[in-house]
């Protein structure tokens, strides 16, 4: 594209006609924006008599194969080379709305009538590099994995901006969502960790207290605090004021 854009410099009337032909027809060619937007080209679509060549430019920058027929009266006939571009490029444009393309729904947009026919244009525009993906001739359709991208109509800029200004915002709700989550987690595991340091240190205090208090550990310190009687080796009761009393077992001596 890079030597056509260098000859668009200087291309006028006719001489620019032709180059767009040339363009069109060129192999490996499937942009066509820059051209578009030459001072020469924008020139050219004001000149009626070759204003059906900048419009045919136009096509093949976004348009389809079924808009050349529907324009076709209007419009410089396409060349063998040609032809097979714009049906190529009509693949990418329906690959983009769907990535399951049956094979009915390609013989009509490209107007072939032949299966043959359709898988070989298939076929070359995966070589072209211009789409990826599947023949599925048990299902009768092609699978498309990916493809590129074309040029954008015009208005289509807006059109663009406002969805990914949608997609952005859109994010951004998310992401605080996310934010707000990770927030809430981070409290929780400090609350968490906090409640658990003041346990274990309560838990090393008590444990310090009884072992300073001896005799028995935490079971005898618990059951002296709670005013518990146990029996002594002589089969008598001590209760709270370590006083001894008789065990139901024992007699009174006489």
């Amino acid at each position: 594209m890079e030597s056509f854009l260098v000859l668009a410099k200087g291309a006028k009337g006719a001489a620019c006609a032709q180059l767009i032909s040339d363009v069109l027809s060129a192999p490996g060619v499937f942009v066509f924006a820059e051209l578009l937007e030459t001072p020469s080209v924008v020139e050219l679509s004001m000149n009626a008599a070759h204003a059906g060549n900048v419009r045919l430019l136009q096509l093949f920058a976004y348009g389809t194969y079924a808009d050349y027929l529907a324009e076709a009266s209007q419009l410089p006939q396409l060349s063998l080379e040609q032809t097979k571009k714009l049906k190529q490029l009509s693949i990418v444009t329906l690959s983009q709305s769907s990535k399951v393309l049956p094979y009915s729904l390609l013989q009509d947009a490209l107007a072939i009538g032949n299966i043959r026919e359709l898988e070989d244009l298939i076929i070359d525009t995966m070589y072209q590099s211009i789409v990826e993906g599947k023949l599925d001739q048990k299902a009768m359709c092609f699978r498309v994995e990916q493809a590129m991208g074309r040029d954008l109509k015009p208005g289509q800029t807006q059109q663009l901006l406002h969805v990914l200004t949608k997609w952005t915002e859109t994010s951004q709700q998310i992401l605080n969502l996310i934010d707000a989550e990770l927030e809430a987690v981070i409290v929780s595991d400090t609350s968490y960790s906090n409640e658990k340091a003041n346990y274990e240190k309560a838990l090393e205090v008590a444990k310090q207290e009884a072992s300073k208090s001896g005799g028995g550990g935490l079971r005898s310190s618990f059951h002296e605090m709670d005013g518990f009687d146990h029996m002594d080796e002589d089969g008598m009761r001590r209760g709270p004021a370590g006083g001894r009393r008789m065990g139901k077992g024992s007699r009174r001596k006489q």
